[in-house]
C-alpha cells in the first residue's frame, strides 16, 4: 500500500512534465511552417492559442476545433444557420453564459461576468483545493461532465506539495513554483476539456504574503507578454488582523491586482475548524459571524480601487472539516441582512450587490447552502470531501485487488501469474480520480451549478 501511495505521487509529477516537452516540439514545428512565426504571423515565442473542444456536442464526442479557430465560429459553422449564434443565446463560446465567458482559464472582465451570472442565474461554483496534477484533471472531468465553470485553487500547502516535498521552501520559493507549475497544468488542459475556469489561491494569512507577492510577480511577467495575468484571482485571509488594517492592506493588493485586471478574494471574520495548518477551532463565537457594518466597511474601500474586482468571505458560522450534523450553526441570514443594508447604502437597485463567498461548507445543511447561496454566495471552497473522495478511491482499489497487490509474481490465478497491471500507479489513482468526480458531481448538483452551459 506505500508503494503505491509514493507511486502515485511521481506519475501524477511526470505526466505533467511530459506536456511543456510536446508543447515545444509542436511549437516547433509550427515555426518552421510559419517561416519562424507563431500562429497568425505573431511572435515566435508566444505560445500558439490551444486547441478547444465542443462542450455541447451532440454526440458527445468533443470533436477538436482547429487552434486558428475560435470557438464561437466552430459553433456557428455547426449551427443550422450556418453562421449565426445558436438561437436563444449569445454569441459567444456557451449559448446561455455571457459572450466573454470561453472554455480555458478566465480573467478579468469574464470573471466577473461569470460570477454576475452565478448570482443572477442562482447558482454557485464548486472551488476544490488541489494538490496534484492528478486531482486537477478530476475537477475538470467533473466540471464537463456537468456542464458548468469550476474554480481551482491552491492553497499554500497545497502548492508546495504540487512542487514536491522535496524542494526547499525558503522564502516559499517551493510553494510560488508549485502554484505557477500548477497554473501552466491548468491553462493547458482547461480548454481541452470544453470548460470555463477560475484559477485561484487560497487563504493567505499575513506571514504567507510573500508567497502571493511571489505569485504576483509571475502574473505581472505572464501580463507582459500576454495581455492577462497567469492567475484569475488571489484570496487574502487576514481575519485574524484587526479589520482595519485587514482593509487596509487588501486595498493595497487590490491596487497592485486592478492592474493586472485580477480580482481579489477577502475575508472578514473566522472561519471555525482547522485547515492546512490554520487553526481556528478555539475561536471566540462570535468571531464566527460578520455584522452587516463590516461588511460594508470592506465594500465601501475595496470599491473606490479603480478597476477594483472583489469577493467576500463573510463569517456566518462556517467551520473548516466535517463534523457531526448539528455541531455547525450556520446564519445564511447575516448574508442577506448585509446584501440589505449596503443596498440601502449606495441606493442600489441591485438587491444583491456583494459578491460572497462560502467557506467551511463541508457537512453543511442543503437547505443552508440553497439559502446561502439565494443572498449572493457565488462560490463555495470544497477540500475536505473531496480529500476523503480521493482516498476512498485509492482504499476501495486495494481492498478490491488486495491478492494481487502483496508481491509483484503471485496471485489467486497462479504462482507464477504477473501483477503488474495491478500494483500500476496509474490503477489507484485513476479509481480516485472516479470517486472524486463522483463527489464533485455531488457538490455541483447541491450548488445548482449543473448544465449551466
Amino acid at each position: 500500500m506505500l508503494y503505491t501511495l509514493l507511486a502515485m505521487q511521481c506519475i501524477t509529477a511526470s505526466a505533467f512534465v511530459a506536456v511543456p516537452m510536446a508543447a515545444q516540439h509542436r511549437r516547433a514545428q509550427v515555426m518552421l511552417q510559419h517561416g519562424g512565426k507563431g500562429f497568425g504571423g505573431g511572435e515566435a515565442t508566444r505560445d500558439p492559442e490551444p486547441t478547444v473542444y465542443d462542450p455541447n456536442d451532440p454526440k458527445g464526442k468533443q470533436q477538436a476545433i482547429h487552434k486558428a479557430e475560435s470557438f464561437a465560429e466552430y459553433l456557428a459553422k455547426r449551427s443550422a444557420g450556418g453562421g449565426a449564434a445558436p438561437a436563444g443565446g449569445s454569441a459567444g463560446a456557451y449559448p446561455s453564459l455571457p459572450p466573454s465567458v470561453k472554455p480555458g482559464v478566465l480573467t478579468g472582465q469574464a470573471v466577473v461576468d461569470l460570477l454576475e451570472d452565478a448570482k443572477r442565474r442562482g447558482y454557485a461554483i464548486p472551488a476544490v483545493n488541489c494538490v496534484t496534477s492528478s486531482s486537477v484533471n478530476a475537477c475538470l472531468e467533473a466540471a464537463a461532465a456537468a456542464k458548468a465553470p469550476v474554480m481551482i485553487q491552491f492553497s499554500s500547502g497545497g502548492a508546495q506539495f504540487y512542487a514536491g516535498k522535496g524542494l526547499d521552501n525558503t522564502d516559499f520559493d517551493a510553494a510560488v513554483a508549485g502554484a505557477v507549475s500548477g497554473a501552466h497544468h491548468v491553462r493547458t488542459l482547461a480548454a481541452k476539456y470544453g470548460v470555463p475556469v477560475i484559477l485561484h489561491t487560497d487563504h493567505c494569512a499575513k506571514k504567507l504574503l510573500p508567497w502571493v507577492d511571489g505569485m504576483l510577480a509571475e502574473s505581472e511577467a505572464h501580463y507582459a507578454a500576454h495581455g492577462e495575468p497567469l492567475f484569475s484571482s488571489h484570496m487574502l485571509d487576514l481575519s485574524e488582523e484587526p479589520l482595519e488594517e485587514n482593509i487596509a492592506i487588501c486595498v493595497e493588493y487590490m491596487q497592485r491586482m486592478a492592474k493586472l485586471d485580477m480580482l481579489l478574494e477577502m475575508e472578514l471574520g473566522i472561519t471555525g475548524g482547522e485547515e492546512d495548518g490554520v487553526d481556528n477551532e478555539d475561536a471566540n463565537p462570535e468571531d464566527l459571524y460578520s455584522k452587516p457594518e463590516e461588511i460594508w466597511q470592506v465594500y465601501e474601500k475595496l470599491s473606490a480601487v479603480p478597476n477594483g474586482r472583489f469577493t467576500v468571505a463573510a463569517a456566518f458560522g462556517n467551520v473548516h472539516g466535517v463534523y457531526a450534523p448539528g455541531n455547525v450553526k450556520l446564519d445564511p441570514e447575516i448574508l442577506g441582512n448585509a446584501q440589505t443594508f449596503i443596498a440601502d447604502k449606495v441606493s442600489s437597485s441591485d438587491a444583491k450587490p456583494v459578491s460572497f463567498v462560502f467557506h467551511g461548507g463541508s457537512g453543511s445543511d442543503l437547505k443552508d447552502i440553497k439559502q446561502a447561496i439565494d443572498y449572493g454566495v457565488v462560490k463555495m471552497n470544497i477540500d475536505t470531501d473531496t480529500q476523503w473522495s480521493y482516498w476512498d478511491g485509492i482504499r476501495a482499489y486495494y481492498k478490491k485487488y488486495e491478492p494481487y497487490l502483496n508481491s509483484q509474481i503471485g496471485n489467486p490465478d497462479g504462482a507464477d501469474k504477473p501483477n503488474k497491471k495491478f500494483y500500476d500507479p496509474r490503477m489507484p489513482v485513476r479509481s480516485a480520480e472516479e470517486t472524486t468526480v463522483a463527489r464533485l458531481g455531488q457538490c455541483f448538483s447541491d450548488l445548482n451549478c449543473v448544465d449551466v452551459f
